[in-house]
């Protein structure tokens, strides 16, 4: 919202109502303001319902989940496990986006447009915010509890915005490091990363560098383990530290001196996970799925996987990715919207996550289950990042935020900018999004 538009002017002589009325206009902004900072929630996230826990048990009728492409199977799969197994409540998968971003445009408009066609949406981790502020989706705090003990909790903190949850972990995800046994040791601290990656030709390290989200990720991932942050607790910018210096002075060296390749800066997923398929390099970050993809090639036998890496003197920290379940506020079965979370975050239904779509579990227990870990023999590095990862920076405007990190490391990272000023203009444009809002 625009706070510094002029009001239109008024076509009334009178300098009396005219005082009146701009006076008016100032306490409505002053409220205004006052609404949308960060201290106090938006009026939409205070005036939202809550979801019921109990209502699940007696749910009947007929659910629909709206969101992405399902690739993996893994939604319509679940809505077909829940029909099968509640008896009173069907539910559907309805895809309405060949892409992330294109999902989240038709989510928007039919939340927007107070549509009933979707009872719950499949939202991306960092969509929360943004949907939540908007009062377009039912508070599930007390659902959340409710089901709490089942959840790791770094996923549940991936639906919180404003002290209250507003919405399920269905999925998570967490970076991990794929290396190749013969050549390098398993990396410990991302410093031994970088220089067993420099030794020799063929050990260098591959990951997302192109000018997009996955280098915000790939950036976070390094700045948390270095104790670094985007925004504090209170919400202040506090990007602008020793910490981003230290990290975007230490990614840009390791272009320079050979330990990354130059290529990374037009990697995301797919052309990393190529490139190292190549044997060509030592090191690869990629998130879980990238696993089974690695063992349809001659690498198979040769790769092992292992947690990120801590930064030197800090602790490994990760970034969290994954998809949650959120109940659309204009749901005409909220009911049955909780009894299909109810069963997709059950320890036994998350177990299939793992074994039949090879998606990271949100329910600790699933990672040590004997039929999870067959097919799934890295589950407990995988566990280990999730739990050590944090979700990324929380505020309805982060894509702007995103934005001014991604495209500020890039530019330190490709020789356009110092790392002086890439930080300065990375702590500016963060604050010009905060106070858009």
């Amino acid at each position: 919202m625009d706070l510094n538009r002029p009001a239109s002017p008024l076509q009334s002589q009178n300098k009396a109502r005219n005082r009146k009325a701009l006076a008016a206009t100032a306490i409505a902004a002053a409220l205004l303001l006052s609404a949308c900072g960060g201290g106090a929630a938006p009026q939409g996230a205070e005036q939202a319902a809550a979801a019921d826990p109990a209502s699940g048990a007696n749910a009947s009728g007929a659910v629909n989940i709206c969101g992405v492409k399902d690739a993996s199977g893994i939604y319509k799969g679940t809505a077909e496990a829940f029909t099968k197994a509640n008896g009173k409540v069907t539910a559907k998968y309805t895809e309405i986006g060949a892409t992330t971003d294109e999902a989240r445009t038709q989510i928007v408009q039919r939340l927007e447009g107070k549509s009933t066609e979707c009872d719950l949406f499949v939202t991306d981790v960092i969509w929360t915010s943004e949907f939540a502020s908007q009062g377009w989706l039912l508070d599930q705090t007390k659902l959340v509890e409710a089901n709490k003990d089942r959840l790791i909790p770094s996923t549940v903190e991936t639906t919180k915005y404003q002290d209250k949850y507003w919405g399920s972990p269905f999925f998570t995800n967490a970076g991990l490091i794929y290396y190749q046994k013969d050549k390098v040791a398993k990396p410990e601290s991302w410093q031994q990363l970088y220089a067993e990656a420099a030794k020799a030709p063929g050990n260098g390290y591959v990951y997302q560098g192109k000018q997009y989200e996955g280098l915000t990720v790939n950036f976070l991932e390094m700045l948390y383990s270095a104790g670094g942050e985007v925004l504090n607790d209170q919400g202040d910018v506090t990007i602008d530290s020793k910490e981003t210096r230290d990290v975007l002075n230490f990614m840009s060296e390791g272009l320079k001196n050979g330990s990354a390749d130059r290529a990374v800066l037009t990697y995301n997923e797919d052309p990393a996970r190529l490139a190292y398929e190549s044997g060509d390099f030592g090191y690869q970050r990629n998130w879980p799925h990238v696993y089974r993809l690695l063992n349809a090639t001659p690498l198979a036998s040769s790769f092992a996987v292992a947690p990120l890496p801590a930064w030197e003197g800090g602790k490994a920290s990760g970034v969290l990715g994954g998809w949650n379940l959120a109940i659309s506020a204009h749901s005409t079965n909220q009911a049955g919207a909780v009894a299909f979370i109810d069963f997709a975050t059950t320890p036994d239904w998350q177990k299939h996550v793992a074994m039949d779509y090879s998606q990271a579990p949100v329910n600790e227990a699933a990672y040590s289950d004997p039929a999870v870990l067959q097919k799934m023999p890295f589950a407990t590095e995988l566990l280990a990042s999730v739990k050590g990862a944090k979700p990324r920076p929380i505020s309805p405007v982060y894509p702007q935020i995103s934005q001014a990190i991604y495209k500020n490391v890039y530019a330190v990272l490709s020789g356009t900018a110092t790392t002086e000023e890439a930080v300065q203009k990375m702590a500016e444009e963060i604050t010009a999004a905060k106070a858009s809002f």
